[in-house]
């Protein structure tokens, strides 16, 4: 009985394989972790190669095989050029370019969805271009409405030591989360460098971060007040306090692969935050979105209906002369439902079969006329 319970769950992921959108600061190891975690699932036994978007035009090298690459579709350097385009604006037309081929990469990652486990997005580096344009929030709905998502935000663990950078980057991490709405990890990269047991405790108690803010340099000013931006980190700290609550948050080391296997368990804990917030959401939002179409629809017609009648008020002359005369349509009426009927019943028709016999015996006065 365990044993079919288990296998269950393993069944219902092959319909639905679970996708990773790597999202992170430039520099932070997006790719190199892409790449650790797809060696990760290639050596489970069985092997469980997963399917992988690269969806950054400006890459000159990535370390894994994605099965779907931009730069095959868009040339970024050519963009830049014909668009006379900058480096940030080249990516982020290039990106705009492929989205509206996006609906034919849904089609081939769906073909495949009964043969893998996990779908994996590898975004630009400048976190920007997808996570605050349309066509990164075109892509993240697209594959969220199909199947289970999960967002990873990769953090470079050595350079949040400061207070104030580990404040920045809880806070972009939380814009994004409540912009997509999609379970959340946060993923601590480069732990080899840098172990993350500060950035746990930094979340968990927030007594700590404030005695790490006091003693950080800079914190207070010439008189020994503390200045406006310390004021500020601790004012956010405690606003943060409530979103450190409902988030995931694993060490990883892209280089030694330490903490990959808890990043996948955090992975597949996401499946029913998934199934029990965002697709209630999407819901509500499809629904929405229909009554929305629907109101508009409506007051068209009724902006419609309304300046024909203003129309016709104004000009009761043409508007009379628009109208068909009742007779006509009484005429055209009567044209097309006139049907030829004739009563075959009384007379003979032309190809009627005759009894000549039987109307010899009828009629006795019939003169037939003498052949020749």
């Amino acid at each position: 009985m365990s044993a079919s319970s288990n296998s269950q769950p393993d069944i219902s992921s092959k319909r639905k394989p679970h996708v990773i959108i790597t999202i992170g600061m430039a520099g932070a190891g997006k790719s190199t972790f892409v790449q650790r975690i797809n060696s990760y699932l290639h050596s489970q036994n069985p092997p469980q190669p997963p399917y992988i978007l690269n969806l950054d035009p400006a890459v000159t090298h990535v370390p894994f095989e994605a099965n779907i690459d931009i730069r095959d579709t868009v040339n970024y350097k050519e963009v830049m050029k014909q668009y006379n385009l900058g480096p940030n604006g080249g990516i982020l037309t290039a990106l705009n370019l492929f989205t509206t081929k996006f609906d034919q990469v849904m089609d081939l990652v769906e073909k495949r969805a009964e043969t893998i486990d996990h779908i994996i997005l590898d975004t630009p580096g400048q976190i920007e271009i997808f996570t605050w344009s349309a066509s990164g929030a075109i892509i993240t709905d697209a594959v969220a409405s199909s199947f289970p998502t999960v967002v990873a935000y990769i953090i470079d663990t050595p350079r949040t030591t400061a207070p104030a950078t580990f404040m920045s980057n809880m806070l972009y991490a939380c814009s994004v989360m409540y912009k997509t709405k999609l379970p959340f990890i946060l993923v601590f990269n480069k732990t080899d460098a840098q172990p993350h047991d500060f950035a746990l405790e930094w979340m968990q108690d927030f007594e700590s971060f404030q005695v790490a803010l006091a003693s950080h340099s800079g914190s207070r000013d010439s008189e020994g007040e503390p200045t406006y931006m310390n004021s500020l980190m601790n004012s956010m700290s405690l606003v943060l306090d409530e979103f450190y609550k409902h988030l995931k948050a694993v060490g990883v080391s892209s280089t030694t692969g330490a903490g990959i296997k808890e990043f996948f368990d955090a992975v597949e804990e996401s499946r029913e935050t998934y199934r029990t917030e965002y697709l209630p959401e999407l819901e509500r939002a499809r629904v929405a979105r229909e009554k929305s179409l629907q109101n508009v629809k409506q007051d068209s017609i009724n902006r419609l209906m309304k300046d024909l009648a203003v129309d016709r008020a104004a000009n009761p002359r043409a508007a009379a002369e628009d109208r068909w005369a009742s007779d006509e349509e009484d005429d055209d009426d009567d044209e097309e439902l006139e049907v030829n009927l004739i009563d075959r019943s009384e007379e003979p028709y032309p190809g009627q079969y005759i009894d000549i016999t039987h109307m010899r015996q009828q009629s006795e006065n019939i003169n037939w006329p003498n052949p020749g």
